[in-house]
């Protein structure tokens, strides 16, 4: 059954590459990272001003992000360089295993005021495929976003290869 769930979120993140409009999945300038878990609790100078709210807000977009329902419109305003990767958050809406995929946030660790290392668990149907999953928040235009970084990662892990990512 785990198999078959796995297999269920690799084919919704494989989606992501179906379309020919793709470019590139460049992180403009490598802002974001996967970067392990920190073993010791980030300095004052290493989290924002408000890291509550910052993680609130955090939590809210990365849901939203994964969430089907959510319009292309706003998931590009969630992504990092969202702009550039609309085409990419196109290939979602068609597809019956991508409109069973969601996420949930299990954990920020704040890595410096505009990056945050995200735990999640990657759902299909509700249920775990994906779990303790490891991806990055970036600070871009006073939003914190999905890093470009992050989607790639998932992209990569179907077994496809992206200019760029």
């Amino acid at each position: 059954m785990v198999l078959k769930r796995r297999v269920a979120a690799l084919a919704a993140v494989a989606v992501l590459v179906l379309t020919p409009a793709v470019a590139s999945c460049s992180d403009d300038g490598g802002t974001s990272s996967d970067q392990g878990t920190q073993t010791t609790a980030p300095a004052a100078t290493d989290r924002p001003a408000d890291p509550v709210a910052a993680k609130a807000e955090i939590t809210k977009n990365w849901t939203a992000f994964f969430d089907p329902k959510t319009p292309a419109a706003e998931r590009v305003e969630l992504l990092e360089n969202g702009e550039q990767m609309a085409p990419v958050l196109a290939a979602f809406s068609g597809d019956k295993n991508a409109a069973m995929t969601s996420a949930k946030v299990t954990g920020v660790e704040f890595t410096s005021p505009t990056n945050a290392n995200v735990t999640y668990d990657l759902l299909v149907g509700g249920n775990p495929a994906l779990p303790d999953a490891k991806g990055t928040s970036v600070l871009q235009n006073d939003t914190w976003k999905v890093s470009v970084t992050t989607l790639c990662g998932l992209v990569q892990l179907s077994g496809a290869t992206v200019p760029g990512c």
